[in-house]
């Protein structure tokens, strides 16, 4: 008979899944599905509206990383009336991408991640949260909710609101930044350098000395990455590059997208799945996201990071794929954003009033993207003369990162479908985790944050476990 089991706190990822594992007469895990029961539907009603109305509207798909919905629509749209925006837009975009990241990465790894890292994932489900990682670590916590506080502080100074920014405009940003704006950016950036420095010299050697926690969950994928010249690690601008298992690499312009990546309907599911399309393979599994980027850059112009990054490929190897180390390598990107905004906000192009360009040409179609902090974000707009969209596609990272989603906990399960519920629910969400899905994203409704594991034998259910 199907066994339900109600289990608290809720589960630390943004959205409403559901996990169907099914099993044989061994209960060997045969199939793993991650349905995504989410429904919002952006791209459907925003066919019809005025392309220029995007960067706004479109920050309002998610609460989590508004700050990537905001900028792949501004570069679209740039595309779309064929502006190239001046060096100070740029600057302040960029600037803004950073505080995005430090706001996110800190939030994922400290409050959703950091309770099992550091508190242990076999820790009472009841103490293994924010809560209780204040209770045991309140310096570091402490520290952590700092450094997501200077990230949204930065993207309220840049984008005019912390959660749903406004500042971006076709062709570059509404208003020049002001010198007080300016020296205040300075002083955040600053602060975030010395706290993200400090928080990673504490917590990486709790992460590294896991050992069997670290190779728990091996999985050879592709992965996906924005490269810069160099090959140097950018989350703004650069051309992408598909990174094979045995370490070959593909690099192609965003206008090629559909060239080499694909999306499928996944059955009960709202999220449609992505899959990557090379010399003659027509459904590669790729990853993208922290792991991912690493995988594929050449390096990082910025020289903690750069120093972290070399200690990671050394720890991990080169391609990396070792699942649980995405969280190592938010720690990277986490310093590299640190850096990145110091160097920015210091720089004094950043107070040029020369921010918008003028003299839009005709609309065509376009499509954009940026690295989101879960991944590579794309957007892919279609308009009529008038610049009315008639079809949006937008393909973000959760969606791409399913399949090996589905794998993941295929992995977690196949050690755990014999223990316990708790362990049970515990390994498979662990697994999921790593990946920081972000579901609103990934099918375009902000639901209540539950899960579901449903174990199958030859299609019926035979266990049930819910949190």
């Amino acid at each position: 008979m199907p066994k339900t089991l109600k289990i608290d706190p809720v589960t630390r990822i943004e959205g409403h899944a559901q996990v169907e594992l099914e099993i044989d007469d061994a209960k060997n895990v045969t199939g793993s599905i991650f349905k995504v029961m989410d429904f919002r539907g952006f791209e459907t009603f925003l066919c019809g509206m005025q392309v220029e109305m995007m960067p706004t509207v479109s920050a309002r798909i998610c609460g989590t990383c508004p700050q990537a919905h905001h900028l792949a629509a501004s570069k679209t749209v740039d595309k779309v009336f064929g502006l190239t925006p001046p060096p100070a837009a740029i600057l302040l975009r960029q600037a803004l991408t950073m505080g995005s990241m430090i706001h996110s990465h800190g939030v994922h790894f400290f409050a959703l991640a950091g309770p099992d890292l550091l508190m242990g994932i076999g820790s009472p489900a009841a103490k293994r949260n924010i809560v209780g990682l204040v209770e045991q670590h309140k310096a570091l916590a402490t520290k952590a909710l700092q450094l997501r506080s200077l990230g949204q502080r930065a993207t309220e100074i840049i984008g005019g609101r912390g959660t749903h920014p406004v500042t971006f405009v076709p062709g570059g940003v509404s208003t020049p930044l002001t010198v007080e704006k300016r020296d205040a950016l300075v002083k955040i950036a600053d602060e975030a350098l010395e706290i993200g420095a400090k928080l990673v010299s504490v917590v990486k050697p709790a992460l590294v000395k896991q050992t069997g926690l670290i190779q728990a969950l091996p999985l050879e994928t592709h992965y996906m990455g924005t490269v810069a010249a160099g090959g140097a690690l950018d989350f703004y601008d650069g051309d992408l590059r598909l990174r094979a298992p045995n370490g070959t690499a593909t690099d192609f312009k965003i206008d090629d997208w559909s060239k080499h990546i694909y999306e499928e309907v996944a059955p009960g599911s709202y999220a449609k799945n992505t899959y990557a399309k090379l010399d003659g393979s027509p459904k590669l599994v790729y990853r993208v996201g922290p792991l991912a980027r690493l995988n594929c850059i050449d390096t990082i112009d910025t020289p903690l990071a750069k120093a972290e990054f070399e200690a990671f490929r050394a720890l991990g190897g080169s391609p990396c794929h070792q699942t649980v180390l995405f969280h190592y390598a938010r720690l990277v990107e986490l310093v590299y954003a640190v850096e990145k905004l110091a160097a920015i906000a210091k720089n004094d192009a950043i107070l040029s009033p020369d921010v918008k360009a003028k003299n839009p040409g005709s609309p065509r179609n376009a499509c954009a993207h940026v690295e989101a902090p879960r991944g590579v974000l794309i957007h892919d707009y279609k308009v009529d003369k008038n610049a009315i969209l008639t079809d949006v596609n937008l393909i973000v990272a959760t969606q791409q990162n399913i399949p090996a989603i589905n794998s993941t906990i295929a992995l977690a399960a196949k050690k755990f479908v014999d223990k316990p519920d708790d362990q049970l629910l515990n390994a498979v969400e662990f697994g999921i985790r790593c990946y920081d899905p972000c579901l609103s994203c990934a099918t375009h409704r902000v639901g209540e944050m539950k899960m579901e594991v449903v174990i199958r034998h030859n299609g019926v259910p035979v266990r049930t476990v819910r949190r």
